[in-house]
């Protein structure tokens, strides 16, 4: 029985998860939980899973949940993430919250030796020196759940790190991958949501779409896999089989399959290095499918992608600044505030307006995500 702290319970990767634990109970078990704003999700997982500890968002969330719930302990708000992360019960953290909130809690679990399941992109973007050198000092395990990060990690098992040439991520180029910029100048919010291959929450999906979402996996491969920028590229694969793939010096190149399904990768982060059935995912089935197609990425059609390499490259507090003004962007793009290209527009600037900190501690890179959003905002108020 491995005990499981799941940051981000209601969110699209913390409920599949939930599925995960609900399909082997004789392996899994929840004691530690953090939820939003949404209630009755909260509500319906605590019943199921029964939780020890659970965090909400607000107060108030906590003491309308904690009336209902007597015999749970409830906490709230940032405090509560990290008693969450660090929950002495727990043996794995499965860090699945969005944004930038997700790293001080991650940084304690570390420092308790938990290993950590990594869906949270910010932790490692924003902070990725900091993490790599706290999993290092304390011997813990990052293991990543994102399907691309979960299949190179896959293809390296039993591998040496001196032989490899490159590492290929695939994009599936996401809602708008088939229309030219001039195309993109009118799209709404609704055409961006709407994802052909994957099921995912509102701001990923959104990142999907711009290539950023691309673009902050680069930046997290180069930390979790200590590649250069100039051995990590990335090729457009429509289909989403090939969920990423690894070239070695020989020339060999080893790839990881699969149907499009989260819950392969969460279920192999939470049980490796064994591996258990999942009876309810769909087997790939290549004869069906006939054919994959892969293309060239463009740069210039996705700029976010470029701005992600240059800031990853740049290192500092640069990589900071993109996800932070990404995040404020993308928020405005989904509250109708600024049209679809612009997010890239509003990140570009951001970029250009900061002045690079090298090797920035904790406090710098919190100042400098808190600088950014409110310059974002300042741009949205012009």
């Amino acid at each position: 029985m491995k005990y499981i702290s799941l940051m981000g319970a209601t969110g699209s990767i913390g409920t599949q998860t939930l599925d995960i634990i609900n399909e082997h109970p004789q392996d899994f078990k929840l004691v530690a939980m953090t939820a939003g704003r949404n209630i009755d999700l909260a509500r319906k997982i605590i019943r199921d899973f029964q939780p020890e500890l659970v965090s909400l968002s607000e107060k108030s969330f906590a003491d309308t949940l904690k009336a209902e719930f007597p015999a749970i302990t409830f906490t709230y708000g940032h405090d509560g993430l990290i008693e969450v992360a660090v929950y002495p019960k727990s043996e794995i953290l499965v860090n699945a919250v969005l944004g930038s909130v997700g790293l001080q809690p991650t940084l304690q679990a570390i420092e308790g030796k938990k290993t950590i399941a990594i869906a949270n992109k910010e932790t490692l973007v924003t902070a990725g020196h900091l993490v790599m050198e706290a999993a290092k000092r304390n011997g813990v395990k990052l293991l990543p759940v994102d399907s691309e990060h979960s299949a190179i990690f896959q293809s390296l098992q039993g591998e040496r790190e001196k032989n490899i040439e490159r590492l290929i991520l695939t994009a599936s180029g996401g809602s708008f991958r088939d229309r030219s910029r001039k195309e993109l100048e009118t799209v709404t919010v609704e055409e961006a949501l709407n994802h052909p291959n994957w099921s995912m929450g509102a701001k990923i999906t959104i990142d999907s779409a711009t290539m950023m979402n691309k673009g902050l996996e680069v930046i997290e491969a180069h930390w979790l896999f200590g590649m250069d920028y100039s051995k990590i590229d990335v090729l457009l694969h429509k289909e989403s089989i090939i969920h990423s793939m690894v070239e070695f010096h020989d020339s060999s190149v080893i790839a990881q399959l699969g149907t499009p399904d989260m819950r392969v990768p969460i279920q192999f982060a939470l049980t490796y290095p064994d591996r258990l059935p999942l009876p309810s995912a769909n087997r790939l089935n290549l004869a069906e499918i006939g054919r994959l197609h892969f293309a060239k990425m463009d740069f210039e059609r996705f700029r976010c992608l470029q701005f992600a390499y240059e800031a990853g490259k740049a290192g500092g507090t640069m990589p900071a600044v993109l996800n932070a003004a990404n995040e404020a962007a993308v928020a405005a793009f989904l509250d109708g505030k600024i049209t679809f290209l612009q997010i890239e527009d509003f990140i570009e600037r951001a970029l250009s307006s900061h002045d690079n900190i090298s090797n920035p501690s904790l406090d710098q890179i919190q100042e400098t995500d808190l600088e950014t959003r409110k310059y974002v905002n300042s741009l949205l108020k012009a």
